[in-house]
């Protein structure tokens, strides 16, 4: 199983440069999970980029409509969020050795305590993750150039 942030959810409903990339990882890859915070953070998204006129309010709406029968045909695990996730993801940004950012901090902390892999598109991310001694799986990543 698999934990997707919501930078992989959001390519998935969205058209974004990726979307084709993150598709074929998801319907190619078994049960994927996410949090309580990826659907806020969808939700943020997707009306982010409405005010931003990148998505139409009809699409908007669609989207949201796909998301929420996904969720009630069980197409992703759902992990709520608990108390051990707000504490380890504190602790970790409180290590003062990455630069973790509130929400990233916490979708980790529910990978890392569920033992389910973290899936990102976002490199920032998936640095933090790596500081942190995690393993996460990169949409988009070129993996034959060595980090500088």
């Amino acid at each position: 199983m698999f934990y997707l942030d919501t930078s992989v959810v959001a390519a998935y409903y969205c058209p974004e440069p990726l979307s084709e990339e993150i598709e074929v990882f998801l319907t190619t890859n078994g049960q994927m999970a996410i949090s309580n915070l990826t659907e806020v953070e969808l939700f943020s998204a997707v009306a982010r980029k409405v005010r931003e006129r990148g998505l139409s309010k009809s699409d908007a709406i669609r989207i949201h409509a796909t998301f929420l029968a996904h969720l009630d045909n069980q197409l992703y695990t759902l992990v709520p969020l608990v108390e051990q996730h707000y504490k380890l993801a504190r602790d970790w940004i409180g290590m003062l050795n990455n630069t973790l950012r509130t929400l990233d901090a916490l979708h980790l902390a529910v990978a890392a305590s569920e033992g389910i892999t973290l899936v990102t598109a976002d490199h920032g991310l998936a640095k933090s993750a790596r500081v942190l001694g995690l393993a996460p799986v990169v949409i988009g990543e070129v993996t034959c150039v060595p980090e500088r």
